[in-house]
């Protein structure tokens, strides 16, 4: 197959193409955590819902399928006021 100059995007929420999660791969990421903390992939909107399995894919040509554990997943966090809690007769 011919080489093209294209990027292909795996995070479309963090922008994070294939080629940049490969490099954090050869860098040392063993785990879809390694990735996600060099790279950021997964911590956009969706968080990881979309791209997971295809950077799961990506890393199981180094590792086994069965040896990649999931990533830590927390519901993104929003600044609030504490006025908003507090409840006005």
């Amino acid at each position: 197959m011919p080489e093209t100059n294209e990027k292909i995007y795996i995070c479309r929420c963090e922008e994070v193409t294939k080629e940049e999660i490969e490099q954090a791969i050869k860098d040392g990421a063993t785990t879809l955590s390694g990735i996600k903390k060099r790279t950021h992939a997964g911590m956009g909107l969706c968080q990881g819902r979309t791209c997971q399995r295809l950077i799961a894919g990506i890393l199981s040509k180094e590792r086994e399928m069965a040896q990649i554990l999931p990533p830590t997943i927390r519901p993104p966090v929003r600044t609030a006021l504490i006025a908003d809690f507090i409840k006005e007769d």
